[in-house]
Formats: C-alpha cells, sequence, structure tokens
C-alpha cells in the first residue's frame, strides 16, 4: 500500500492554487472546482476542492518534508507567507515550522531525516 492522494477543501481555488505553488507544489490539473499538484519529490499528489460547506480544520495537520527546512522557511518568507510557528526542535526529534493555507488548513514543514520512520522508540516489528 502506497498513500499517495491528500485533498483538502477550500472556499476560493483561485488563492489556494497561488499557495500551493509558492510552496513549491507542480499544479498538473486546474480546474474550476478543483486543483491537484505534484509534490516536488516522489510520487505523491496534493488537491484542494472547491467546498461550499464550513471548513473543519481542527485535527488535521498536513506535512511536508523539507531537507533544508530554515532555508524553506526563508525563502517563504521573503515571498510573503507568513508562519505561526517558526523552526522549532521538537521533542520527538523533528524540527518543525507550521503555517496556515487560505482555508485555515494546517500545514507542517518538517524536517525528521531517519527519525521520521526509525525513531529511537519505533515499536519492533511482529
Amino acid at each position: 500500500m502506497n498513500l499517495n492522494q491528500i485533498t483538502v477543501s477550500t472556499h476560493d481555488i483561485v488563492q489556494s492554487v497561488t499557495f500551493y505553488k509558492t510552496l513549491g507544489l507542480e499544479l498538473i490539473v486546474d480546474a474550476p472546482h478543483y486543483a491537484r499538484f505534484l509534490v516536488p519529490e516522489g510520487r505523491a499528489t496534493f488537491s484542494v476542492s472547491l467546498t461550499e460547506e464550513p471548513i473543519q480544520t481542527k485535527g488535521t495537520t498536513v506535512y511536508f518534508e523539507c531537507e533544508n527546512l530554515d532555508a524553506k522557511v526563508e525563502e517563504l518568507l521573503a515571498k510573503g507567507l507568513e508562519f505561526t510557528e517558526q523552526p522549532t526542535d521538537k521533542s520527538w526529534l523533528w524540527r518543525e515550522a507550521h503555517l496556515l493555507d487560505p482555508a485555515g488548513n494546517v500545514i507542517c514543514l518538517y524536517y525528521a531525516g531517519e527519525n521520521r520512520v526509525n525513531p529511537p522508540w519505533r515499536v519492533e516489528s511482529s
């Protein structure tokens, strides 16, 4: 099994497309109600879908790993994006920075390296 696609809701496709292109995702589908992006590393895709319903943003965070997190945050700050949390070392051995997309979805840019799948407290396979 391979996780390939995450879709978040938006009330403004144009704003969301601009935001995710600024993050560095490549737009591959552009429709009035839907946009799909190719994530720059790997083969995963990410989408935004237009909705008129209220958007529930509590409880879900979308994570994008960045090899050089601090440089990426500086680049995005220079492009006018605002962060709710600057790059911070976490007790779970990840370095994270947080921002919100135009719909209020929480986006975490992070670097975890080997600790992403092999933290010191990893459960042994059975």
